[in-house]
């Protein structure tokens, strides 16, 4: 083994060499590294960088979010390659619509903004299968990142085929294109000692490839302290101060600072509060780091069946700085771009400074970045307790410094960003209701304000066997190998004779059927009639099915329907974990005592029947006989409900509210919503009203929605919609109300800021400001609450304290009523000098209207 890695690192050494000189030959824009920083055009740059998964949004989004990205500071746009979204079959590729990877980039490019490209070819990013095609699972003898030769075929072939893309297009930075860093592999340490020798040779083989490739860009590998020869390897982590590369010629880069968390059905919405992200920012650059990306800067939706997990929502909005819909998310977006810009005010000091670490006491520290030729000086004072307050002797001044804080000092001397203290609004979205009438071309005012229809058209679903292409097998079969990710579904159906004599038919018992499943989800049809349902979730996907059903005398057809819900997409050997029904399946309270079925033969159908008419398209839906009426039949398990509307006015982000349905899959004019399963619900525990930023984060704290649904909200892309007769297509696999289903749109409803006079500011000759935002076309309606004090509380639970300025709702109304922005400055000037001698903070809500 260690001759494995001397010689190894002996090859990667030389070809390091190689690389270096060469990548600098004729380049228009020339990417390096050294200890400190990355080096552009021979320049070290402070990076600040966001990730944006292209396919989890559609190209007509994708110039906004750059552009709202680039407003917040961000100088790189961070990607994943999605493998099985560009390869769904074997060399049948797809890099049309949302997987447009090269117009991607392109309109990255036209923003002024770098890329970070992350090959992979493995993502994990919570996408199905990890990214990596299903197709593979079925060449014999393959193994999945690990020394394993037809998986190295299949890798190799696709990484050449994505870098040879690049450069055709001269996206490389070396060509003109924004593309500075690239990335092979992904978190591959944290399963690697589970492969042994062949774990570590295959880390040596991928980095042997990504340099074979002459891209002439830097590249890295996340979480991979063992990263040889010149690929640096990076963090991954809610926090990265601590961390340090394998090697002092390698920056200290963080490849993902998770802004939030993803979410689970069944499980609850999780928060990170800004400023926290915004502590662990700026510990890191305090600490020596020069490269930060968020994950996520703008999360998006897992449209079709591209989730992973399983069970991973089909919102991945992450709590970004960007949410799902594309609107700025206040204050997370703009807390974060005051410290970019605080950061980059240090830049120079950063890079180029003589480094110099200060105990203040305990917890408390200061970091002092300075040249002594140039006279250039920053230093950043951090509290890391997590209850205490500190007050500080820093240069021979005092400051304030509140409890897991970091203030940043660009020149040593003023403070003008504190981590804790926000002075960004809240902005609290809203969900409005779309009126009825205007979503229906037949709408009449029925008083169903919000109903994305009164007219539907049904047709009931094939229970069982439905094609030509059946086939029986005896014993039960794995899913993933059978149905490989077709479909989410897959028939087991038996036929069991049931004697005249048995007793139960007799006593008007019933007997039990119990089936024992490996995930994810199963229904369960006796002779054609719903009999009940049962699913894992993210935390246990397997479960055992025991319920009482009718039998008959005689035969009796038994169709159990497993399905997925997306696959697994981290972990060691995750693609052979397996799903379906892996047994046993008996009837039990028969007269002879379990009837075992497990190994009897059974027959098999991929797939439901309107999946492979395409009912959700105009051709397919064309196949079937609808019925059609204003009582669409409700609670009706396998049930496919279609209706027309008319797109919602305005422009405003459009979501699906799916409240009154259960489980299934969602179209709109062809377009494939993806996955919903509103009734898997969040636990009724583990929330909080409060969320206390300070002390260390965890994916559980400040969760939210605790006993409500997941997820009941579904993007619709207004580039998915046209002006009328809009086409919503369900496909409901237990029950639900069709009836309840309404449009809503995303907006701004409440706006809330809290400023002290003490605030920093960028100017110190500046005092601060209280601004209030709402959306385009918005104007501020009417004042909640104002009062220039000592008031208390968060947003939209602000209480007046004992100071408190009488004329303080007069004098916002005055600056703010009917304005779309405003500002007020946070001085005894503009209130009065109401408690003297306090220092004083204006705290105000107000609503926005259209």
């Amino acid at each position: 083994m260690e001759n494995v890695r001397y010689f190894s690192t002996l090859f990667l050494l030389c070809f390091w060499v190689f690389w270096s000189l060469h990548c600098k030959v004729d380049a228009t824009t020339s990417v390096s590294y050294d200890g400190r920083a990355l080096l552009i055009n021979g320049q070290r740059r402070v990076l600040i960088s966001g990730s944006i998964h292209y396919p989890r949004s559609t190209p007509e989004m994708w110039p906004a979010l750059i552009a709202k990205s680039k407003d917040g500071g961000i100088d790189v746009i961070e990607t994943y390659v999605f493998w099985n979204g560009h390869e769904p079959e074997k060399r049948q590729f797809n890099f049309g619509g949302r997987f447009d990877l090269v117009r991607f980039l392109k309109t990255v490019q036209e923003a002024g903004l770098y890329v970070h490209l992350r090959i992979g070819p493995y993502a994990c990013a919570e996408w199905n299968y990890g990214g990596l095609p299903v197709w593979l699972h079925a060449i014999p003898g393959i193994a999945v990142r690990t020394d394993n030769e037809p998986f190295k075929y299949e890798m190799q072939t696709f990484t050449t085929k994505i870098v040879d893309m690049m450069k055709e297009a001269k996206l490389f930075a070396w060509q003109g294109g924004p593309i500075i860093l690239t990335q092979i592999e992904n978190e591959y340490q944290q399963v690697e000692q589970y492969y042994g020798e062949k774990g570590i040779s295959y880390v040596n083989w991928a980095v042997h490839l990504a340099l074979s490739l002459n891209t002439y860009t830097p590249w890295v590998m996340c979480k991979q302290t063992d990263a040889p020869g010149p690929i640096i390897n990076t963090c991954n982590d809610f926090y990265c101060d601590y961390f340090q590369p394998n090697s002092p010629g390698k920056p200290k880069m963080w490849t993902e600072n998770w802004a939030g968390w993803f979410q689970t059905f069944g499980g609850r919405t999780p928060h990170r509060p800004a400023e926290d992200v915004a502590f662990a920012v700026a510990r890191f650059f305090q600490r020596g780091g020069t490269f930060q990306n968020y994950y996520m800067y703008h999360g998006g939706t897992n449209f079709g069946r591209t989730s992973g997990g399983p069970f991973i929502t089909t919102s991945y909005d992450y709590d970004a700085p960007i949410d799902e819909y594309g609107n700025i998310r206040q204050p997370k977006w703009g807390h974060l771009k005051e410290l970019h810009k605080a950061i980059k005010l240090c830049e120079a000091a950063l890079l180029y400074g003589d480094v110099n670490t200060i105990s203040l006491g305990h917890g408390l520290e200061a970091t002092v970045y300075s040249t002594k030729n140039s006279g250039v000086c920053a230093a950043f004072l951090s509290n890391a307790h997590s209850k205490q307050d500190a007050t500080v002797q820093f240069n021979g001044a005092s400051y304030n410094l509140p409890a897991w804080s970091v203030s940043v000092l660009p020149d040593c001397k003023n403070v003008v960003y504190n981590t804790a203290k926000v002075s960004i609004q809240t902005s609290l979205m809203g969900m409005e209701q779309v009126n009825m009438e205007s979503l229906h071309p037949v709408a009449t005012s029925s008083g169903d304000t919000g109903k994305v229809s009164v007219y539907w058209s049904w047709h009931k679903e094939d229970v069982g066997i439905w094609g030509q292409d059946k086939f029986s097998a005896r014993g039960l079969l794995e899913q993933l190998s059978t149905v490989l990710d077709k479909s989410d579904y897959l028939w087991y159906t038996i036929s069991a004779n049931i004697p005249e004599d048995e007793p139960f038919l007799k006593s008007g018992s019933q007997p039990i059927l119990h089936v024992d499943s490996r995930g994810h989800t199963l229904h369960v049809f006796v002779n054609g009639n719903f009999a009940g349902t049962q699913s894992g979730d993210y935390s246990k996907w397997g479960f055992t099915f025991e319920k009482p059903i009718t039998l008959q005398a005689g035969e009796n057809q038994i169709a159990l329907l497993s399905m997925t819900v997306g696959l697994q997409n981290i972990g060691p050997f995750f693609d052979t974990w397996t799903t379906g029904i892996g047994g046993p399946v008996k009837l039990l309270g028969l007269r002879d005592g379990p009837l075992d079925l497990s190994f009897w033969t059974w027959y098999y159908q991929i797939g439901l029947k309107g999946e492979y008419l395409q009912l959700y398209s105009d051709t397919g839906a064309n196949q079937v006989k609808w019925i059609s009426g204003i009582n669409p039949p409700k609670q009706a398990a396998l049930m496919w409900y279609k209706t027309e509307f008319n797109a919602p006015e305005g422009t405003n982000s459009v979501a699906l509210d799916l409240s009154t349905m259960n489980k299934g899959q969602a179209w709109v004019n062809g377009n494939h919503i993806g996955r919903y399963f509103v009734s898997l619900k969040a636990p009724t525990d583990g929330c909080s009203d409060v969320c206390d930023y300070r002390g260390t984060y965890y994916s559980s704290k400040c969760a939210t929605n605790c006993g409500q649904p997941t997820q009941k909200w579904y993007h619709v892309p207004r580039s998915w919609l046209q002006p009328t007769k809009n086409v919503l297509v369900l496909l409901e696999e237990v029950g639900g109300d069709p009836t309840g289903i309404s449009f809503r749109t995303r907006n701004v409803d409440t706006v809330c800021a809290h400023v002290s006079q003490a605030h920093p500011t960028f100017n110190s000759l500046t005092l601060p400001e209280l601004r209030l935002q709402c959306s385009s076309g918005q104007r501020i309606s009417s004042i909640s609450f104002a009062s220039f004090g000592n008031p208390s509380g968060s947003c939209g639970n602000f209480i007046k304290g004992s100071c408190h300025a009488v004329n303080s709702t007069s004098i916002v109304e005055k600056a703010c009523l009917g304005k779309e922005t405003c500002s007020i400055s946070v001085t005894e000037d503009s209130f009065g000098s109401a408690c003297a001698d306090n220092l004083k903070s204006l705290a105000v809500g107000a609503v926005c209207k259209y």
